[in-house]
């Protein structure tokens, strides 16, 4: 079938259309109208992660930008508007997957652009911000957990905020409100001055936050991507914050203005975490596919996977002192690699640069820390208890009960003497890393019961 002949139903269609009148009753809206089609039928394949032929159809501004055959439609003139003529048809070109558009979702496409191709998006029409703090009548669940360097503060994951505790008498200082819903990483900066937020909005964008800690202000704010970002850690110098995504990208940008200054492309699924190697030249990254892949930091260049791919990878962290990194993954593994190129892993399957490996996890390992020394590690998850290891040899030397769900967070306080855990319960609980003795249990929040319910 000729080009020609696949267009000609788009013609008959909006003859047909102008015939009924349509073009001189109420407006095609693109927010009400327009936009509702694209996200059933074109979004999956065209948008900011997925730019199928260079066109993104998620937003009208998106829409607007030229494609890899040209601009995708000409306000006022439907029948030569690239669009239109890929909808429509007998065997439209588009969408490639799924059932083709109707007529009557065809014809109304043709109605907007005929109309002017107007964009009547409201202001903060995909804005997830909210006004006051949450009221909670539950804990939110704590899905991250920061010290300051400094040793003055504890941050904690809210929903849409952070809890800012001064850590000494566990006291909250500020609540920091932000747009993002899901808090999904905090790290401070090598100076405990400023405290960085990977968060985001699933489906919807990623977010970076990054607030002045002795003021309680947001410094900055960027949207970054179409969806939430994990694992934010500072490069050494403070100048730099690196951080994974659902995108599978591992993205660093300057912390100064946002500028992304690296974008690492060589994962195949979610990129959890990110850590960077003392020297601040390199960076390692744990992904759902199962690497942890060293990353020149500097040209962006991959270097290698580090360990043999065992399981998905859901946490990780650096040792303190040596080029370690520990992971948690799925399956309940938890192992040390040095982090290095690992070229000899490929001539007989071997892992050549596994440290250590633990005894297997009651669950999948959703969060791990070493004490700031390095002599211990601390791994939670699925199971119904936090396990803290010797480093040099992996054997357990306590074990932290009391959890009622999943631990998403696990923290050393700076000094060593104390471990907290937080997860799906939203409670935070202080144990003695020596004995494994629970000193305390606290929410970051006051709560605040809801109405009782009268019965008749």
């Amino acid at each position: 079938m000729s080009a020609l002949e696949n267009r000609i139903p788009i013609f008959v269609l909006l003859s047909l259309a102008l015939c009924a009148g349509v073009w001189a009753d109420a407006p095609v809206s693109w927010f009400k109208d327009v936009n509702p089609i694209f996200k059933r039928s074109c979004n999956g394949c065209h948008n900011p992660n997925k730019l199928k032929g260079e066109v993104d159809t998620s937003t009208y501004t998106g829409l607007l930008k030229p494609g890899k055959h040209g601009p995708n439609f000409v306000a006022g003139q439907s029948d030569k508007s690239l669009l239109c003529l890929q909808v429509a048809g007998k065997e439209p070109e588009m969408p490639k997957e799924g059932d083709a558009l109707s007529a009557d979702e065809v014809a109304l496409i043709a109605r907007w652009i005929q109309q002017g191709a107007i964009d009547d998006t409201p202001t903060n029409a995909y804005s997830t911000r909210i006004t006051e703090s949450p009221v909670y009548s539950t804990p939110p669940v704590i899905s991250a957990m920061s010290f300051s360097p400094d040793g003055h503060y504890l941050a904690i994951s809210g929903y849409h905020e952070t809890f800012l505790f001064d850590a000494t008498n566990l006291t909250l200082v500020s609540r920091l409100l932000g747009e993002a819903p899901r808090i999904e990483g905090l790290a401070f900066s090598p100076d405990s001055k400023v405290l960085a937020v990977a968060a985001g909005a699933p489906a919807r964008f990623g977010e970076v936050q990054l607030w002045d800690v002795a003021s309680a202000s947001e410094v900055h704010a960027w949207k970054l991507g179409s969806d939430s970002l994990f694992g934010i850690s500072w490069s050494p110098d403070g100048t730099r914050l690196a951080f994974g995504g659902v995108d599978k990208s591992v993205r660093v940008i300057a912390a100064a203005d946002g500028h992304e200054v690296l974008k690492f492309d060589n994962h195949s699924d979610w990129v959890f975490r990110t850590a960077w190697m003392a020297d601040g030249k390199r960076l390692l990254s744990g992904s759902r596919d199962r690497a942890m892949k060293l990353i020149d930091a500097g040209s962006g260049q991959f270097i290698d996977d580090i360990n043999k791919l065992l399981e998905p990878i859901l946490s990780m962290a650096r040792h303190p002192r040596e080029e370690w990194a520990v992971y948690g993954g799925t399956e309940g593994g938890l192992r040390i690699y040095k982090a290095k190129e690992n070229q000899e892993r490929t001539d007989a399957n071997n892992d050549v640069n596994q440290v250590r490996s633990f005894e297997r996890q009651p669950g999948a390992v959703h969060a791990v820390a070493f004490s700031p020394d390095g002599t211990l590690l601390v791994a939670g998850g699925a199971g119904p208890e936090v396990r803290i290891y010797r480093t040099a040899d992996g054997a357990r030397t306590a074990t932290l009960t009391g959890h009622t769900g999943a631990v998403f967070a696990v923290a050393f306080s700076p000094n060593g003497d104390r471990v907290f855990t937080g997860g799906f319960d939203g409670l935070v609980r202080m144990y003695d890393p020596a004995t494994g003795h629970m000193n305390g249990i606290f929410t970051p929040i006051r709560l605040i019961p809801p109405p009782e319910v009268v019965g008749n």
